[in-house]
C-alpha cells in the first residue's frame, strides 16, 4: 500500500486531519505530504478545507455547479478562487492566482481590491500583500503556475522542494502578464497569429503562375 492509499485509508478513520499530523505519522517532510495531497486533490479523492484535508465525497460533486474562469474558460473548482472586486462593487472570480493576474490586466485603470488564499492553510489574505511562487514544478491549475502563500517564509520553503521563483505581487503580476503579452505560448491562451485573407489569397494565386 502507498503512502497516499495510506493517507485515504486515515482519511476514512478520521474523517479530517493536518498536514503536520501527516507528516509525523509517516516521517518525513510536510513538503513530501503536501506532494501527495497536491496529487490526490487533483483526482479529486481529497479537498482541503481551512488547513484541513478531508475526503472528497464524489456524490455531492456530481451534482456540483460550478462556474467557469473567465480568462481561461476552466471550471472554477476551487472552494476558495482568486477574487477581485472592481469598484467596490463588481465581484469577479478566477479559477487562480495566474488567471487572477490577467484579470487584473483588463481592470488596471480601475481601483480594485484582491483575495486570495494561503496554499497552506486556505485562509483568506489580501492578494496584493502576499507572496507568490511562481513557476514550481507543482502546477496547481494554469501555467505557468502561481500559488500564493501568507509569509515569504513559507513561500520560499515551498519553493526548496517545488523550485519556482518567489516573488511579490507586482513581481508576480510583471511576470504572469509579459508573459502573455509576448505570446508565450499558455493553457490559457494559444499564440496569437495574425493573417490577412486578401495578402493569402494574393500569394496563392502567384504560385500558381
Amino acid at each position: 500500500m502507498t503512502r497516499r492509499d495510506k493517507i485515504i485509508e486515515i482519511l476514512k478513520e478520521r474523517k479530517e486531519i493536518s498536514v503536520k499530523e501527516l507528516s509525523k505519522i509517516f516521517n518525513v517532510s510536510e513538503m513530501t505530504i503536501y506532494r501527495d495531497i497536491r496529487e490526490l486533490e487533483q483526482e479529486g479523492e481529497i479537498k482541503r478545507k481551512h488547513g484541513a484535508i478531508l475526503l472528497n465525497e464524489k456524490e455531492n460533486t456530481e451534482t456540483l455547479v460550478v462556474d467557469t474562469c473567465p480568462i481561461c474558460d476552466k471550471p472554477i473548482t476551487r472552494a476558495y478562487p482568486y477574487r477581485i472586486t472592481v469598484e467596490d462593487y463588481k465581484v469577479i472570480e478566477a479559477c487562480c492566482e495566474h488567471c487572477g493576474f490577467l484579470l487584473h490586466s483588463k481592470y488596471e485603470d480601475k481601483k480594485v481590491s484582491a483575495i486570495t488564499y494561503d496554499f497552506i492553510t486556505e485562509n483568506p489574505i489580501s492578494a496584493i500583500n502576499a507572496w507568490y511562487v511562481v513557476g514550481s514544478s507543482a502546477v496547481a491549475c494554469c501555467s505557468p503556475s502561481v500559488i500564493s502563500f501568507a509569509s515569504k517564509e513559507d513561500a520560499e520553503k515551498f519553493q526548496k522542494g517545488f523550485g519556482g521563483k518567489v516573488m511579490d505581487f507586482m513581481e508576480a503580476y510583471n511576470t504572469i502578464v509579459n508573459n502573455m503579452q509576448i505570446s508565450i505560448k499558455s493553457c490559457c491562451h494559444p499564440q496569437n497569429i495574425t493573417f490577412n485573407i486578401s495578402e493569402m489569397k494574393s500569394n496563392k494565386d502567384k504560385t500558381k503562375t
